[in-house]
């Protein structure tokens, strides 16, 4: 009876973890802009806005018509600075497959933006660029602050075991 109880809730768990796709929130878009790449009209979408340096969100890149049959890049950039980043092939979203996107992604300064793209498709090669996406200063306290309040319970375990080592070593030796 005991086994048979042990079982069912095995079987139990592993029914409710089946489904890890059920964990994942849907990507929400709460602000879109339009970008014209060539013959190719594309809404980016956001999941957050405004967009804040060092936070995280989903973009999404919704070519009018779809991605079949079409392929293309995106690039980053600051305007102040006249140094683009390597160009990334579009891939769809890993939890909105029927678009292209970004999951999780954050920008790491403040600061105006460029997202340019480069479309392939039917009707040829497009290139366009959303411009000036302002990114607003990171949200809560600066890095430093926060990085120095994780790291105190690690400096507490470390004087925990330093403590406790020399208390066991001086036992040890003295028995």
């Amino acid at each position: 009876m005991r086994k048979l109880r042990v079982l069912l809730v095995v079987a139990g768990l592993l029914t409710l973890t089946a489904a890890p796709a059920a964990a994942y929130e849907p990507v929400n878009i709460v602000h879109t802009e339009r970008v014209q790449a060539g013959p190719y009209g594309v809404t980016v979408g956001f999941s957050t806005w405004p967009v804040r340096a060092m936070q995280s969100l989903d973009f999404t890149f919704i070519p009018d018509g779809g991605i079949a049959g079409k392929s293309g890049t995106m690039a980053w950039t600051r305007p102040d600075r006249d140094q683009p980043s390597r160009a990334q092939p579009l891939a769809r979203h890993p939890r909105k497959l029927d678009v292209w996107g970004l999951d999780i992604r954050a920008l790491e300064e403040q600061g105006n933006w460029d997202l340019t793209f480069r479309i392939e498709g039917p009707a040829g090669p497009g290139e366009g660029t959303l411009r000036d996406l302002l990114v607003l200063e990171q949200p809560g306290p600066p890095m430093a602050l926060s990085w120095s309040v994780s790291v105190l319970p690690l400096l507490g375990l470390i004087g925990f075991l330093t403590v406790a080592w020399r208390r066991t070593s001086a036992r040890l030796r003295g028995a």
